[in-house]
């Protein structure tokens, strides 16, 4: 099968294609809804771009407008095993707010690498302990996507590297 969109026809989401979708990502064990889009603004991408998992993108290739995907994806292929390791010691200069800091808190440190989102562990005087693990890790997850439209990229789109809005995009 031809991965591009073919202008004759339904748009099939690959690589030239925009897609704009709900998703909504779920615990393999509970079926309990970590996140999702439902009841808010959909996601638009241009297919193949760095942001959707490898497999998801898989399941989601050669599909059309109105379909559902469901794929359930391991930890080694989704957000990786829980590392014990991972839990690290931070002095609390580093937080813009400290005093609001409490356990289970999500927040953003600056590294030397860029920004990286940790999870407060435990609040001390001075120190904060956090757990770098992505919140998901060690889960397997099971992603259930609405496809709502799939359209061929435009020539810009494709040379952005990024999907465009209603009415283009500034840079």
């Amino acid at each position: 099968m031809d991965d591009e969109a073919d202008s004759g026809s339904a748009a099939i989401i690959g690589t030239g294609t925009v897609l704009t979708f709900h998703y909504t990502v779920r615990d393999e064990d509970s079926q309990h809804a970590l996140e999702t889009s439902a009841g808010g603004d959909p996601l638009t991408i241009l297919f193949g771009q760095p942001g959707l998992l490898r497999p998801v993108q898989q399941a989601l290739r050669g599909r059309s407008t109105g379909e559902r995907v469901t794929v359930t994806v391991p930890p080694e292929q989704a957000f990786g095993p829980r590392r014990d390791d991972a839990l690290k010691r931070v002095s609390k200069k580093y937080f813009g707010k400290p005093k609001s800091l409490r356990p289970g808190l999500r927040a953003t440190l600056q590294t030397d690498s860029g920004p990286q989102t940790v999870t407060i562990v435990k609040v001390g005087g001075k120190v904060v302990d956090v757990d770098t693990n992505h919140p998901y890790s060690g889960l397997t997850v099971t992603f259930v996507i609405d496809v709502l439209s799939v359209r061929p990229a435009s020539n810009e789109e494709i040379a952005h590297g990024h999907a465009h809005g209603p009415g283009g995009h500034r840079h």
